[in-house]
């Protein structure tokens, strides 16, 4: 009967992610995740997430924990302000997590990946601190827009949270620096999407360095907000 429950959930999530209940919720999320590790978009223990349940609460990836090995019924629950409140303990960093929350109010899910092409551009001197990557594709301006920098700061540090707080508000995505990207979304598939998007504009964008790249135009990236993704 359990095996049976299971594969309803996961049959199920495919559907508009505010329609799911807490376990369909819980299943997406190990599995979508799953995905992403094995697909090598997180290594190890690196990276978390986190989503809006339907009671306000927020379901979260545990500390130390591998996107490909994650169980739905030992994922972390804690409120607005960060208690704790079930599952295993969360990973320090839910902190920057609920402070997007908490400035962005149409954001209900967040990726945060340590990915190969992302973390290597930040890495990179020189970066514009207002957007990382100049829109070349109109795939990255529908589904991200920009992508501000946070200067350097050591993970967990509180300073990471008050950072990403400010940018809130006007941004879809954010690059950490020396660390990694961090990806909103209307709901965990909209975040897993919007990420796996950002992530391939990096890998264009190192393997265009140095070449003679046409960059999109004020009216054409004008005309492409607010479009379908």
């Amino acid at each position: 009967m359990t095996e049976q429950v299971n594969r309803q959930v996961v049959s199920d999530i495919s559907s508009p992610d505010i329609l799911m209940t807490e376990q369909q919720l819980r299943v997406q999320m190990t599995t979508l995740a799953r995905s992403m590790f094995e697909r090598g978009y997180a290594t190890g223990g690196a990276g978390n997430l986190s989503l809006k349940l339907p009671d306000g609460t927020f379901l979260a990836t545990p500390t130390g924990s591998s996107f490909g090995r994650l169980d739905p019924q030992r994922l972390s629950v804690v409120d607005l302000d960060g208690k704790h409140l079930s599952g295993d303990r969360p990973s320090k960093e839910v902190a920057f997590h609920l402070a997007i929350y908490q400035n962005k109010p149409d954001c209900n899910a967040i990726v945060h990946l340590h990915s190969t092409y992302l973390t290597a551009l930040s890495c990179l001197e020189g970066l514009d601190p207002d957007n990382a990557i100049s829109a070349f594709t109109p795939y990255y301006v529908m589904r991200i827009g920009k992508l501000p920098v946070v200067p350097y700061l050591r993970p967990g540090d509180p300073r990471i949270a008050e950072e990403l707080g400010k940018l809130a508000k006007n941004s879809r995505a954010f690059l950490l620096a020396n660390h990694g990207p961090v990806i909103t979304g209307t709901d965990f598939t909209d975040a897993v999407d919007n990420a796996e998007e950002l992530e391939e504009t990096a890998k264009l964008a190192l393997m265009l360095k140095g070449r003679a790249i046409r960059y999109l135009t004020e009216p054409e990236i004008e005309d492409l907000k607010g479009r379908g993704k």
